[in-house]
C-alpha cells in the first residue's frame, strides 16, 4: 500500500512501486485528466506536477514519488497561474481536438510559476516536450502571452 499527495488530497493505492503515475492517477485514483500519448515520455500528454514541476507521469514509478505534491489538470485551475492559463486557452479558442491539451496546459502553467514574463524562446524551450497533433502552437504561444499578461 502506497500513500500519495494528489492535488491536495492523500491517496492510499494498491500499486506495485514500478507501476506508471499515469496509471495509478487514471485508473486507481480516478482522475482521468491525465492522458497516455506515446508511453516514452516524448509527447507531454502525461504531464503533471510534481512539486511544481513539470514531469511525465507515463514514465515516472509511483514508488518514486515519495511525499511529494502531484497536481493534474483536474486542480491546476485552483492556482492563481493555473487560472489564468486555462482562461487565455479559452479566451483563444486553442484546443482543436484536445487530447494534448492538458499536458500543454500543465507545461504551461509551471513555465508561469517559473516565469511570469517568458520570452518566445523561453515558450518554445519550455514547451518542446508537448507535441500537438493538430499544430496549435502558434495558438498555445498566444494563450501562454495572454496568461503572462494577465
Amino acid at each position: 500500500m502506497l500513500t500519495i499527495r494528489v492535488n491536495g488530497r492523500e491517496h492510499q493505492v494498491e500499486a506495485p512501486g514500478d507501476m506508471p503515475l499515469l496509471w495509478v492517477l487514471r485508473d486507481l485514483v480516478g482522475l482521468k485528466g491525465t492522458k497516455f500519448g506515446c508511453g516514452i515520455a516524448q509527447c507531454g500528454a502525461c504531464t503533471v506536477h510534481l512539486d511544481g514541476r513539470p514531469l511525465r507521469s507515463c514514465v515516472m514509478p509511483v514508488g518514486s514519488v515519495g511525499k511529494a505534491e502531484i497536481t493534474t489538470i483536474e486542480a491546476i485551475g485552483e492556482t492563481a497561474v493555473g487560472q489564468r492559463v486555462q482562461q487565455a486557452w479559452l479566451a483563444l479558442e486553442v484546443v482543436q481536438c484536445g487530447y494534448c491539451q492538458s499536458g500543454q496546459i500543465m507545461s504551461a502553467a509551471a513555465l508561469l510559476a517559473r516565469n511570469p514574463a517568458p520570452d518566445d524562446l523561453a515558450i518554445d524551450s519550455a514547451m518542446s516536450g508537448n507535441i500537438c497533433r493538430c499544430g496549435t502552437y502558434a495558438r498555445i504561444r498566444a494563450a501562454i502571452k495572454e496568461a503572462s499578461s494577465a
